[in-house]
């Protein structure tokens, strides 16, 4: 009967119930529980399977290079953040409300640190996300226009709930790269969809950067609109500590 239980869920795709199905007969067996108490706790497992698997793919979908968090971040190191500012965002209630968030500061300072655990935060709380590199992301850009798989790279980027862009700082950008930045901060700006953007740039230095300045005013207004800045003004966390010469990434 068992081995015709377990071909039964495994043909419903059932992991989860198949995983734990022997341990809960035996466990029914030797407290007599009912079917109930038994399909109930099963149910359970499957759910559960379901949950960690949604969490894997999301997790493995976002591409987040470095397994940093916020409970990683070295808070005593950086007195140029607000420990407290950035617990509250970790309720993601940012996210909800499709704000966007800009990290701005000197190399080193843990930008990229605190933008890769708010956006694992996000991950792990069912939001789906993707981590990308500044320039990765202009050139996949300017790529899909070469494809005319533009339109279809828009509406994946604008599906994510968090959009995490990392290191916009002293790029080479061609003016297609900027036009094509500009609609998709737009097009997420439009559906209420929160980015995460990491720099060494003043806003003013985005006006050199992009080199248009009606686009920058237009695309500051739209980020700025729904936006929290932190800029961060503190020592640089490359630097060994304590003597034992390692250096913190984030």
């Amino acid at each position: 009967m068992n081995e015709k239980l377990h071909e039964l869920l495994s043909k419903l795709r059932l992991k989860g119930m198949a995983g734990a199905l022997d341990e809960e007969i035996k466990r029914a067996e030797k407290e007599g529980a009912s079917v109930s108490e038994v399909l109930s706790r099963l149910l359970l497992e499957e759910q559960a399977y379901r949950q960690n698997q949604g969490l894997l793919y999301r997790l493995k979908g976002a591409r987040i290079p470095y397994d940093w968090s916020l409970k990683t971040f070295p808070f005593d190191r950086q007195p140029g953040v607000n420990k407290a500012q950035i617990n509250e965002l970790a309720g993601l209630a940012f996210v909800e409300r499709g704000e966007n968030i800009v990290l701005a500061g000197e190399t080193g300072t843990g930008k990229s640190g605190l933008a890769i655990g708010l956006l694992r935060q996000a991950l792990l709380s069912g939001y789906r996300g993707r981590f990308y590199n500044a320039q990765d992301l202009l050139d996949e850009l300017y790529a899909s226009l070469a494809d005319r798989s533009s339109a279809r790279l828009m509406r994946r980027l604008c599906r994510f709930d968090a959009l995490c862009i990392d290191e916009l700082g002293y790029l080479s950008v061609k003016p297609e790269q900027a036009n094509a930045f500009f609609r998709l901060m737009e097009e997420r700006y439009s559906r209420n969809k929160s980015t995460i953007i990491t720099t060494n740039l003043a806003y003013s230095a985005w006006y050199d950067l992009f080199q248009k300045k009606n686009l920058v005013d237009a695309l500051l207004d739209r980020l700025n609109h729904h936006c929290i800045t932190i800029r961060i003004d503190g020592p640089s966390l490359r630097t060994p500590s304590h003597g034992k010469g390692k250096a913190h990434k984030p």
